[in-house]
């Protein structure tokens, strides 16, 4: 028997296109677009940009200045949870920030970090509170992976995740 390398060369191709196909359309159907749907419709999100990995999903969000981000980040694992599952859920947001943001962090920053270190974290938002001034305004949230601190200055915005177990994270790297 003679095997006709063209028909078994065309078959695994359109196998691999149909399996593929099918993966990546049930994923952006099924998944991709409720989330990006549900996140975009939370008051505050200005857009949204998801990747869906096997073991996290990735979110990069430019945020209004005025959006509470720890109820944010609430409002996506309660109402994302049937269609995030187990994954890890990674968040970047957008900086929208001005100088004055900028240097009143970096001195509030060391505060912070030892109220973190020495996971003092009830004195973090009396501690950034007496701090602002200057027409700054803080906000702050923490769950059970991260702290959420929120800054503005007028129009501008920073928004800083502080993970609770630096150990295993490192740096914050989004600060």
């Amino acid at each position: 028997m003679k095997l006709k390398v063209l028909p078994i060369v065309i078959t695994a191709v359109v196998t691999a296109v149909l399996l593929f196909g099918g993966w990546f359309i049930y994923r952006q159907v099924a998944v991709q677009t409720p989330i990006e749907k549900m996140v975009t419709q939370y008051d505050g999100v200005n857009s949204a940009q998801i990747t869906i990995n096997r073991n996290d999903v990735q979110m990069k969000l430019d945020l209004k200045p005025n959006v509470d981000l720890g109820r944010l980040v609430q409002y996506i694992h309660r109402e994302g949870q049937g269609l995030i599952g187990s994954r890890t859920l990674k968040l970047d947001v957008v900086d929208h920030s001005n100088e004055a943001l900028e240097n009143w962090w970096g001195d509030a920053m060391f505060t912070v970090a030892q109220a973190m270190e020495n996971k003092q974290y009830a004195d973090i938002t009396p501690t950034l509170s007496k701090m602002a001034t200057g027409g700054i305004k803080v906000n702050t949230a923490m769950d059970d992976n991260n702290v959420y601190v929120s800054l503005r200055d007028g129009d501008a915005s920073k928004f800083i995740i502080l993970p609770r177990v630096p150990g295993q994270i490192g740096v914050w790297p989004n600060a």
